[in-house]
């Protein structure tokens, strides 16, 4: 007689993390209970009902998915009531220093730990990092630091290594003058492409954040991009 989620969420809210990730048995179970709200407990053979209101969240495609007959089109025509989009954390930069808050504040807590802020240098990286992982990348990465600080401000020493690179200048192309030969208006192109691709790496490839960086307009930056692919 043990309880699972979906009874246990009767009359309130039953959240689907990564929907896109689940086998297509659970699929179709899902399906089942959405269109008539039954289910049965494992290894029971009594019918139950439970209203309950469903969320679901999932970092992937899936419409892609579906194409790709990874993902059953009526399930997620079942879901996608009120679908919300949340842009990747490197589309919204100016959330990192209240979710930084948020973690410090809960790993401080968990490891009994007296770090309760962020330098200014190591908010600056946190910043200007792409996170790939996105948010949960960001988490991991508190969760570290704050374990690692040695002091109660977390510094840039205190992060990993791409965080730390993501603060850093862009290297610099040293020229041998012998080397020019009068071709300097192409060597000067492949270094300022070089520094733009760098920059657009470090930034996520967030061309507005990566524009700031420059000091050039986001026009600007995307008549470049589209140069220099045209040459490619």
């Amino acid at each position: 007689r043990r309880r699972g989620r979906i009874e246990q969420a009767a009359g309130g809210t039953l959240f689907l993390d990564e929907i896109g990730d689940v086998s297509p048995a659970v699929q179709v179970k899902l399906l089942r209970f959405l269109q008539d709200h039954e289910f049965t407990r494992l290894g029971g053979g009594e019918t139950l009902r439970a209203d309950v209101r469903v969320m679901a969240a999932t970092h992937r495609d899936l419409e892609k998915l579906i194409g790709e007959d990874r993902f059953r089109d009526d399930l997620y025509y079942r879901l996608n009531v009120v679908s919300l989009t949340l842009p990747p954390l490197r589309d919204r930069r100016e959330d990192v220093p209240q979710l930084v808050e948020h973690f410090l504040s809960r790993f401080a807590k968990r490891y009994d730990r007296t770090v309760g802020g962020v330098s200014r240098e190591a908010m600056d990286a946190l910043i200007k990092y792409g996170y790939p992982g996105n948010v949960r990348e960001l988490e991991n990465i508190l969760e570290q630091a704050t374990v690692l600080a040695r002091g109660p401000l977390i510094t840039l020493s205190d992060l990993p290594a791409p965080v730390r690179r993501a603060d850093a200048p862009p290297a610099t192309q040293v020229l041998d003058p012998k080397e020019v030969q009068g071709n300097l208006p192409e060597m000067l192109e492949e270094i300022e492409r070089r520094v733009v691709l760098e920059t657009l790496a470090r930034h996520g490839g967030n061309q507005s954040s990566a524009a700031r960086h420059l000091g050039i307009t986001e026009g600007g930056l995307r008549y470049k991009l589209q140069k220099w692919d045209a040459g490619a």
